[in-house]
């Protein structure tokens, strides 16, 4: 069973940067995306960052400029450096793979448990 663990969260002041990483546990065949959500007190989760594999990043428009996702092939981690940090960053930030497994079948999708990246002064 796959199992993603985030990293990296933490206490940090407005203009100030933080690099998220997600570890993934388990067998992996391939990867069809990787993901930074992210959901702040009160409100739905949101997509923050996506990366599939072969295809375009894209990133939620209050991110762009600021946020880089990337990936490390070699050990299924994903990334997210975060500059510029605002308050209204402020959130639980989750990773979230689409996967297929060794045995085939339909693309699997698993969430780490999340960090908090708190932006305040």
């Amino acid at each position: 069973q796959v199992q993603l663990v985030e990293s990296g969260g933490g206490l940090v002041q407005p203009g100030g940067s933080l690099r998220l990483s997600c570890a993934a546990s388990g067998i992996i065949f391939s990867i069809n995306a990787m993901a930074w959500y992210r959901q702040a007190p009160g409100k739905e989760r949101e997509l923050v960052a996506r990366l599939p594999s072969g295809g375009s990043t894209n990133y939620a428009d209050s991110v762009k400029g600021r946020f880089t996702i990337s990936r490390d092939y070699t050990k299924n981690m994903v990334y997210l450096q975060m500059n510029s940090l605002k308050s209204e960053d402020t959130a639980v930030y989750y990773c979230n793979y689409w996967y297929r497994s060794r045995f085939g079948g339909s693309p699997l999708e698993v969430w780490g448990q999340g960090t908090l990246v708190t932006v305040s002064s």
